[in-house]
């Protein structure tokens, strides 16, 4: 079983282009500084959260790289007319 959300597999993220996958990458990572934070005062009930967040954000930035090396193509934009 893969660990991180749902919506945010990498099927779903090859199909996002650059500005979504940005916004995901800033939702993820005030996420993590959230769960950082209940960490670290002691307020934090799902432990398992902060590895499912890190993996999102690994996948995310994966998925970037790829598209600047060639690898992965971001999915056309463009309107066909």
């Amino acid at each position: 079983m893969a660990i991180g959300s749902k919506d945010l597999t990498p099927t779903n993220l090859d199909g996002m282009d650059n500005e979504r996958l940005a916004e995901e990458l800033s939702k993820a990572k005030s996420e993590l500084f959230n769960l950082r934070f209940a960490a670290a005062t002691g307020q934090l009930e799902d432990h398992g959260r902060l590895k499912a967040v890190r993996r999102d954000i690994a996948r995310i930035y994966t998925i970037v790289r790829e598209r600047e090396l060639g690898i992965r193509t971001a999915p056309n934009t463009e309107e066909s007319k």
